[in-house]
């Protein structure tokens, strides 16, 4: 799953070199310029991030989840982060994401966009059913990107961490996707 400004990069990429892309798949991202309010629920996040003195990811992990992750799951999810030193990076990802039309993320975003809205080659969207961040994120790409006419997509069952709650239907849809 490739997220906010990262995808940004590799849509750059992708407008640099259009022959060596076939087909993208999406899950539960979004893809923001700035220019249309973002939810209410992504700036509490953003502002979680920022000011959670903690920030467990083994709790955000599950919080964000159906919730009922074991205690050794979610340890393992802390453990590439042994002390607040190693936060730093999953603490300003969130604010990476664009939220006005002068962030410096912006311009790359809407590049990425101009690309998207010419893709005419597969486009696979994998949303899951109750993400309480990205809840109606395929609707934009549905709408403008025209590589998505036609494809089997396909509402996942679980919030945000979809690979912890229908993983194998996700990978069994963009599999049996890339095979036809």
């Amino acid at each position: 799953c490739l997220k906010s400004r990262g995808l940004g990069d590799v849509y750059k990429r992708q407008a640099e070199n259009p022959l060596l892309f076939a087909r993208f798949t999406l899950s539960n991202t979004g893809f923001p310029t700035g220019d249309h309010a973002v939810s209410e629920a992504f700036l509490r996040w953003q502002r979680f991030s920022q000011e959670d003195p903690e920030f467990d990811v083994g709790l955000i992990v599950n919080l964000f989840d159906r919730g009922d992750l074991s205690e050794a799951e979610k340890e393992a999810y802390r453990a590439p982060f042994p002390s607040e030193k190693y936060k730093e990076g999953a603490r300003q990802f969130p604010v990476l994401v664009p939220t006005s039309p002068d962030d410096p993320a912006t311009e790359a975003n809407r590049n990425a966009w101009k690309v998207l809205m010419q893709w005419e080659k597969p486009a696979l969207m994998c949303f899951s059913d109750a993400d309480p961040i990205m809840a109606g994120g395929e609707k934009p790409f549905l709408k403008l990107v025209p590589g998505t006419r036609g494809q089997p997509h396909v509402t996942l069952s679980g919030r945000h961490f979809i690979q912890e709650e229908d993983g194998e239907t996700w990978a069994r849809t963009v599999v049996d996707w890339i095979h036809r």
